[in-house]
């Protein structure tokens, strides 16, 4: 008997065996789609938060001033490091080109927004930004626009706002060309930013209000100008490449000596991710074991019903044997079934696994279509394995088989 007979024969089996077979493979197709259903829907759920966190900045990088340790060593304070300078964080943004580059600079964190009658609590913040702001930090403009050019070069007296300081002042009327004041300074609202929302409650971003560079340098009320720069980088994976580029033109334009430290710190805005990064590959080690467990559980089912189709076709192996089959043949015959009624449960588990994955992840708004093909691999290559696994003990009993004996079997 040849290697296509046997195919043959196994699926001639399968057919005439039906209901058997059916019930065989869903649980095999149980096992496969709580491993692939499972896998599919952290790996939405981790391209939706990927989404989030580069909304909220985690593909940028901020460059500020070092800030020294506090605590005092033999008796002598840490080294105090200059502030960045206007002409410093302006050269390195007309230098670098490795991302989109903004100069930013914060006038305060208590600030007290009004219009007419209306005031908000002294808790907002006010930025000075230029026109690459909102782009870097990926603010998306809800109504009216954002500023222009030539608007950051004249300091115009335009001003953006977060969605806060709309409800806190506006009630449902429509800000745009409204006026607003703070520090005894009017500006004209020009645009209302997307509600952004936060993490843990931080909610800053639709608490700020957004001013002309030039604007936040005439109305700031502290003594020093504390500018910062932040590059937002399109490709993550060349992150670490940018963060080397910025390093090594910032210590130029500072004039850092060869050998001695940075007088900046280079901060990356990833660390919730490579936290949830860690979260999601303990999940999916959770959900691999899920599956793994449940198709254990199907091939216990299987060699079940292999060991039960070796009692039944005891006679027909008995023929074979009669007619010179050696017990090699006999077990590739009963492994190929096994192996086929595991190849018919993986589809459907697939099948299952990617809708039911998708489902779950797209009612988090995921967004895209998502199909973890390694994931899907392996779940074939355990459901072989599965199949090897539970066809091997009844297919080795039906070669050992006695065939004078199989032949007088009721």
């Amino acid at each position: 008997m040849n290697l296509q007979e046997n195919f043959r024969e196994g699926a001639k089996s399968i057919k005439s065996n039906m209901l058997r077979t059916v019930l065989t493979a869903s649980i095999i197709a149980i096992g496969i789609t709580s491993l692939v259903g499972i896998l599919t829907a952290i790996d939405g759920i981790k391209s939706s938060i990927d989404t989030s966190f580069s909304s909220l900045g985690s593909n940028s990088f901020d460059i500020r001033r070092k800030r020294p340790d506090r605590t005092v060593q033999e008796g002598k304070e840490q080294k105090q490091y200059p502030l960045l300078k206007k002409d410093e964080v302006q050269e390195f943004k007309e230098r670098f080109t490795e991302g989109t580059t903004t100069v930013h600079l914060g006038v305060s964190g208590s600030a007290e927004i009004k219009r007419l009658s209306k005031k908000t609590t002294p808790n907002f913040t006010v930025q000075g930004i230029d026109e690459n702001y909102m782009v870097s930090k990926n603010y998306n403009i809800e109504n009216g626009r954002n500023f222009t050019q030539l608007d950051i070069q004249n300091g115009a007296n335009y001003v953006l706002i977060g969605s806060e300081v709309v409800s806190n002042l506006f009630e449902g009327a429509d800000p745009i060309n409204k006026k607003i004041s703070f520090y005894g300074n009017q500006f004209i609202v020009i645009g209302v930013l997307e509600k952004k929302g936060g993490f843990g409650g931080n909610t800053s971003a639709d608490r700020t209000v957004f001013i002309p560079i030039k604007n936040a340098i005439r109305v700031a009320r502290r003594g020093y100008l504390d500018f910062r720069i932040t590059v937002s980088v399109k490709d993550m994976t060349k992150m670490e490449h940018s963060i080397g580029e910025a390093t090594s033109l910032m210590r130029k334009i500072r004039r850092d000596p060869i050998g001695a430290e940075e007088s900046f710190d280079i901060e990356a805005n990833k660390t919730l991710e490579e936290e949830l990064d860690q979260m999601t590959s303990y999940l999916r080690i959770g959900g691999f074991s899920i599956g793994f467990i449940t198709l254990i559980g199907a091939s216990i089912g299987l060699m079940n019903i292999m060991l039960v189709s070796v009692t039944e076709r005891t006679r027909e192996i008995g023929v074979r044997k009669a007619l010179g089959a050696t017990p090699i043949k006999i077990r590739l015959q009963f492994l190929i079934e096994a192996i086929l009624i595991c190849i018919l449960g993986g589809l459907a588990g697939v099948v299952l696994g990617l809708a039911i994955g998708n489902v779950v992840a797209n009612l988090i708004k995921a967004g895209n279509f998502v199909a973890p093909w390694q994931w899907v691999f392996l779940g074939f290559g355990v459901c072989m394995v599965v199949g090897l696994i539970s066809g091997y003990y009844p297919a080795y009993k039906a070669s050992k088989l006695d065939p004078i004996d199989a032949l007088r079997y009721e």
